[in-house]
């Protein structure tokens, strides 16, 4: 790798990051790897944009940056002051020798909407002053401190149920895991994807914090009765200190616990021979091992485990009912959702924070002040408007039970005489399996239903309905809501049922 001239040669050849990474400040690419996150700081990209003394100052504050913060900060503020650097070298004849108070309010005013970025870079800019290199003016300083900075401003997207990157509502939610558990079943997804996703959903912990997770943080300790209880010890990652010295306990439910044992159990395996102890392998491995720190050889990074679970959700091409496209994925959306529904369910501030792993609330409090968007009062017309948007509906219609792939079979039909007293079918089920859910509310989003064209789906509808409205009244909202997909499921079959009809009904009169 290059070193830099010689000039400005850092007097200490080694620097040690707050994480506890070693790297050599004179190279002039810095790769820093610690146990769950990386940076990669690449000098060259200011090669003739700013002059050799003013890149020295920035490296030297970088490296302070490096020792007392952590590497996404220091990531940040390198991306941020590039984005400074070369809008200030524009026009410009020669290269960027300082930063002045002229230039900086240059760039205050061609922010627009994105004055965040100076805001979020004002405390590096201070810093690199107050360490006394060259670079930043005084009177720069003086500007920086008179300016009302906005900062990156927080809980937006969580108090406005922002669709794209706010919290999911609880039918975007449910979808996201039927699809998840459909594609699994059906060999679609792998099982490391599958068990990472839902540990997102359940959990709601930071990518960092699944990234650190090692095949001996899984536990099924045995109870009085002989069965066995599933824990996962999550590691704390956001706190000042080293990787792995604390941990916070979480339970695990009994379907996702027993495969995350099982899935566990063969990872240490394959752990056998490459480690000394494959118990300390890593929960989700890396395909191989690389520039990692002692102790956690084949541990991915962060941003690696989010995009994992992004590229695993989002080719399972979910809809949103709010918005008619698919959903939009990301780590962060899941822990905003966690965290809403906490608050729905009023838990206060303290409960919350303990879930997202927080040490204080100074910032879970958005999620006690926001207003989740539910739709308090859903009729007929509601359901029928939202039902083509959220695709809700997964099994197929059909004309009757001749075609039906169990049609011979009359233990396949699906009737409930609590909704339908002739006990009239609703449609036909297409698996030969064992099923443990409730027919018929559960038959509507399950792929292996096959809804009769002449079926009581509008006794169905009334019913899901009026049952809805009934909890209103005697329960709170989330167990009111709790068949709100499945009503959108049944719209959507009544509306493909009249679509049906009508191209019947046109082609009789040719």
């Amino acid at each position: 790798m290059t070193a830099l001239p010689a000039i400005i040669e850092e007097a200490s050849p080694i620097v040690r990051t707050r994480g506890g990474a070693w790297f050599d400040p004179n190279q002039v690419r810095w790769v820093i790897r610690e146990g769950h996150g990386a940076a990669s700081i690449n000098f060259e990209r200011l090669m003739g944009v700013a002059t050799p003394m003013f890149v020295h100052g920035f490296r030297k504050t970088l490296i302070w940056y490096a020792e007392n913060k952590s590497l996404r900060h220091l990531d940040n503020m390198f991306q941020r002051a590039e984005h400074l650097f070369k809008h200030l070298n524009e026009g410009r004849l020669e290269p960027l020798h300082e930063i002045s108070e002229v230039s900086l309010l240059n760039y205050h005013s061609s922010l627009g909407n994105q004055k965040w970025y100076l805001g979020s870079l004002a405390g590096f800019l201070k810093k690199w002053h107050a360490l006394g290199y060259h670079g930043v003016t005084t009177p720069a300083i003086t500007l920086l401190n008179e300016l009302r900075l906005a900062g990156n401003i927080k809980g937006v997207a969580v108090l406005t149920m922002d669709p794209h990157n706010g919290p999911f509502t609880d039918i975007e939610l449910e979808s996201i895991q039927a699809a998840l558990n459909n594609a699994y079943a059906c060999g679609v997804v792998a099982k490391d994807d599958y068990l990472l996703a839902w540990l997102f959903m359940l959990l709601g912990q930071r990518p960092s914090q699944y990234a650190l997770l090692k095949v001996s943080d899984v536990h099924a300790p045995k109870i009085k009765d002989g069965s066995r209880i599933h824990c996962l010890k999550v590691p704390r990652a956001k706190q000042r200190q080293a990787a792995r010295l604390e941990f916070k306990e979480r339970l695990l439910t009994p379907q996702i616990g027993e495969l995350l044992y099982e899935y566990a159990n063969e990872v240490e395996k394959s752990f056998e021979g490459k480690l000394e102890d494959p118990r300390e392998g890593p929960l989700f491995p890396a395909d191989s091992t690389g520039l990692q720190p002692a102790g956690m050889e084949y541990h991915q990074e962060a941003d690696s485990l989010a995009r994992k679970l992004v590229r695993a959700l989002t080719k399972l091409e979910v809809f949103s009912e709010r918005t008619g496209d698919l959903i939009h994925i990301t780590a962060t959306r899941f822990r905003r959702t966690l965290g809403t529904r906490a608050a729905r369910e009023g838990h206060g501030e303290l409960v919350i924070a303990e879930l997202l792993d927080h040490t204080d609330t100074q910032n879970v409090g958005v999620y006690v002040q926001s207003t989740p968007e539910i739709v308090e009062r859903i009729d007929k017309s509601v359901a029928m408007a939202l039902a083509p948007l959220a695709q809700a509906f997964a099994g197929i219609v059909i004309a009757d039970e001749s075609a039906a792939i169990r049609g011979k079979d009359p233990s396949s039909r699906i009737f409930d005489p609590r909704i339908e007293r002739s006990c009239q079918p609703m449609g036909s089920c297409g698996s030969h399996g064992f099923c443990k859910f409730s027919a018929p509310i559960a038959c509507y989003t399950c792929q292996s239903f096959q809804a009769w064209l002449d079926g009581p789906h509008e006794a169905v509808l009334n019913h899901l309905l009026a049952e809805r409205e009934r909890k209103l009244t005697t329960t709170d909202m989330r167990i009111a809501t709790i068949n709100d997909r499945t009503i959108l499921a049944v719209a959507e079959v009544i509306r493909q049922c009249e679509a049906h009809r009508e191209t019947m009904e046109l082609a009789a009169h040719g």
